[in-house]
């Protein structure tokens, strides 16, 4: 009878464990049952929309993108301000278009981390954006939700950072509405945050774009977000109070691009640039991101500076702009 008692107690004590863990690691929306079947909590997991693995198999929206106003007109480009709708909400950004009839070579800007109040539309991504129409190419940088005269992003503060992952997607599926463009030919440039955001599309599509890297945030998530919080008001307290949350609902692994390198497709031409004083991005992470790379026979190319910073304000940016103007001209015209 002992012997019974004890096979039994074991077996309910493993049914209850695997249920646990099951609720850990599958990310859905799940009631949790007593061992009588009771049903006696639902843990809502709306997020798991944002797995990677889930994103592989996002229905990216192809919407108009509308040229609006013009921002300014140059001899070899014209600026505008340009809409398109991610998730059915505007997003807005900055568009040079080349002079000429087209159909021209496209460039996705995609910038680093700027505070909201004193963003405008262009800032992050305008200077190598107008220097890259100048040769040539159109260039679309978006704002991101809640920047410029995009829609309010989602009020949860990892939501908002997965959807960045979407907008760019959707930006990418409208590209072939867009006059004078060449959807055949499609480059991402990425600076800082908007390098790992590249990385991530990367990842996601599996598709070949020749892609410009400066400087780009590669640690994993979320220690890749923790460690600017030193930066913050409260000195990240809230965020890492929100992440714990987080943890208890969601596997972080599935977020993270760094577990994904294997994902991107071998024939992706990339092209890496670091400054050796970035007080940002440490140049360690940039050295460990090449190494990864290399070990998963990634073709890229990878340009340090000794006295460079974060933002290439040193006097390399002419060198660093060259060379990624060379590299979109070798790999796309």
């Amino acid at each position: 009878m002992k012997r019974h008692i004890i096979i039994g107690g074991l077996s309910l004590l493993l049914l209850i464990t695997g249920m646990l863990l099951y609720l850990q690691f599958f990310d859905q929306d799940e009631a949790l049952l007593s061992p009588i079947g009771k049903e006696v909590a639902k843990v809502s997991r709306p997020l798991v929309k944002y797995t990677f693995e889930n994103l592989k198999n996002y229905n990216a929206a192809s919407t108009l993108i509308r040229l609006k106003e013009v921002l300014k007109e140059e001899d070899d480009y014209t600026s505008y301000l340009f809409t398109y709708l991610s998730d059915n909400k505007q997003v807005s950004g900055l568009a040079n278009i080349p002079v000429g009839s087209g159909p021209f070579p496209v460039i996705v800007m995609l910038r680093g981390f700027v505070p909201l109040e004193i963003y405008e539309t262009g800032i992050g991504t305008n200077h190598s954006a107008e220097a890259i129409a100048e040769a040539g190419y159109i260039t679309l940088a978006p704002d991101f939700l809640g920047y410029g005269q995009s829609a309010s992003p989602s009020a949860d503060v990892f939501e908002e950072r997965f959807e960045k992952n979407t907008t760019v997607l959707d930006l990418l599926a409208s590209i072939p509405t867009l006059e004078k463009a060449d959807a055949n030919r499609v480059g991402i440039w990425g600076h800082s945050n908007g390098g790992q955001i590249a990385i991530s599309i990367l990842e996601i599509m599996n598709k070949p774009y020749p892609t410009v890297l400066w400087a780009p945030v590669s640690k994993p998530f979320p220690y890749s977000i923790l460690y600017f919080t030193d930066e913050y008001d409260d000195g990240g307290k809230a965020l890492r109070k929100m992440l714990t949350q987080f943890e208890e609902k969601y596997n972080v692994f599935y977020y993270d691009p760094a577990n994904y390198y294997r994902w991107i497709n071998k024939e992706t031409p990339i092209q890496l640039h670091q400054g050796r004083v970035d007080e940002e991005v440490p140049v360690a992470w940039s050295d460990k991101l090449y190494k990864d790379f290399q070990d998963e026979e990634l073709d890229i190319a990878y340009f340090t500076y000794s006295q460079e910073n974060h933002n290439f304000t040193q006097g390399q940016w002419p060198t660093t702009i060259a060379r990624t103007i060379e590299f979109f001209d070798e790999k796309l015209k």
